[in-house]
C-alpha cells in the first residue's frame, strides 16, 4: 500500500511535466510567431509610417521623409509603434501559429511528404483570414494613429497610444467600428499570407533540396522570395484598406466611399490598375524586410529553443 502511494507521488511530477510539455507544444508556434513579428516591427516602423503617408497623398518617399523630419521630428517615425506591436501580438501570433499548426496537420495526413504548392497556398489563405479577424482592431488603431497628424487640427483625435485609440474609437463610433475596414483587411491578409507563407515553404524546399544551400543561405533566400510575393500580392488590397480606414465624412455626413468595392471601382476609374500600386517601391521595402526579418527572427528563436531544450 505504501509502495503504491509512493509510486503515485513519483508519477505526479512526471505527469505534470508531460502536461506542461503538451501545452507548450500547442502554444509554441503562436508564441514564436508573435515574438518574431514584434521584433521585426520595431525595425520596420519608420518605413511603414512613410508608406502610409505616401498612400495618403503627401508626396514621394523623399518628400514625406523630409517633411516629417522638418515638421514633426524623428519621433514621428515611431508614431503608432504601440499599435504596431499590438497588431503583431494579435495578427502575426494568430496567422503564423495557425499556419504552422494547419501545415503540420496536413503533412501528417500526407504521410510526412512535402505538401503541393496549391495546398500551401490554401493554408496560407486560411491562416491570413484567421489572423486578420483577430488583429483588425489593432490594425485600425495603427492606421488612425499614423494618419492623425495629417488631419486639420480641429479633426485630430490626439491618440496617446494604441489602447487609447481603441477606447476612443469604440466610445465615439461604437464597438463594431473597431472592425471598420475588416473586409478589405481580411482579403489583404489572405493575399499577403498566400504569397508570404506558401512561397517561403516552397522556397525553403527549393534552396535546400534542389540547390543544396546551407541553412543561412536557405533562410535568407527563401525570406527574400517570400517578401517579394507578399508585397506583390497584397498591395492593391492594402491600398483599398487604407483608403477605407482613414476616410472621414464630409459636411453632410457622407463618406467618399460606400465600401471597399466602391473604393476599388472609383480608384480604377480615376487612375487605372497602376493606381493600386501607388508607393509600391516603398511598400515593397517595408513589407519585404519585415517578412524577411520575421522569418529570420523565427529561425533564430527556434534554434535557441532547441539549444536550451524546450
Amino acid at each position: 500500500m505504501a509502495d503504491a502511494k509512493q509510486q503515485q507521488q513519483q508519477q505526479q511530477p512526471q505527469q505534470a511535466a508531460a502536461a506542461a510539455t503538451g501545452v507548450w507544444k500547442t502554444v509554441k508556434p503562436f508564441v514564436n510567431g508573435g515574438a518574431s513579428g514584434m521584433l521585426a516591427t520595431c525595425v520596420i516602423q519608420p518605413i511603414d509610417m512613410v508608406k502610409v503617408r505616401i498612400q495618403l497623398g503627401e508626396g514621394s518617399a523623399g518628400q514625406v521623409t523630409r517633411n516629417m523630419l522638418a515638421n514633426e521630428g524623428v519621433r514621428s517615425f515611431y508614431k503608432g509603434l504601440s499599435a504596431g506591436l499590438l497588431r503583431q501580438a494579435t495578427y502575426t501570433t494568430a496567422r503564423l501559429g495557425s499556419f504552422r499548426v494547419l501545415t503540420n496537420k496536413a503533412v501528417e495526413k500526407n504521410e510526412g511528404k512535402p505538401l503541393p504548392l496549391f495546398q500551401k497556398a490554401f493554408i496560407g489563405l486560411t491562416a491570413g483570414a484567421i489572423g486578420a479577424c483577430v488583429g483588425s482592431p489593432a490594425d485600425l488603431a495603427l492606421i488612425r494613429m499614423q494618419a492623425d497628424s495629417t488631419l486639420p487640427v480641429a479633426q485630430r483625435r490626439n491618440y496617446k497610444n494604441a489602447f487609447h485609440a481603441l477606447y476612443r474609437i469604440s466610445g465615439d463610433e461604437g464597438v463594431l467600428a473597431l472592425w471598420k475596414g475588416a473586409g478589405p483587411t481580411v482579403v489583404r491578409a489572405m493575399a499577403l499570407n498566400m504569397g508570404m507563407l506558401a512561397s517561403y515553404d516552397q522556397s525553403v524546399e527549393l534552396f535546400r533540396d534542389k540547390f543544396g544551400a546551407g541553412e543561412i543561405s536557405t533562410v535568407v533566400g527563401a525570406s527574400a522570395v517570400s517578401g517579394f510575393f507578399a508585397s506583390a500580392c497584397s498591395l492593391p488590397f492594402d491600398y483599398v484598406k487604407t483608403q477605407i480606414q482613414k476616410m472621414q465624412p464630409d459636411a453632410n455626413g457622407k463618406y467618399p466611399y460606400t465600401g471597399s468595392l466602391d473604393c476599388a471601382v472609383k480608384t480604377f476609374k480615376s487612375g487605372g490598375p497602376f493606381k493600386f500600386y501607388t508607393g509600391f517601391p516603398v511598400y515593397c521595402v517595408r513589407i519585404a524586410p519585415h517578412v524577411m526579418m520575421t522569418w529570420i527572427f523565427l529561425n533564430q528563436i527556434q534554434k535557441f529553443e532547441k539549444k536550451i531544450g524546450i
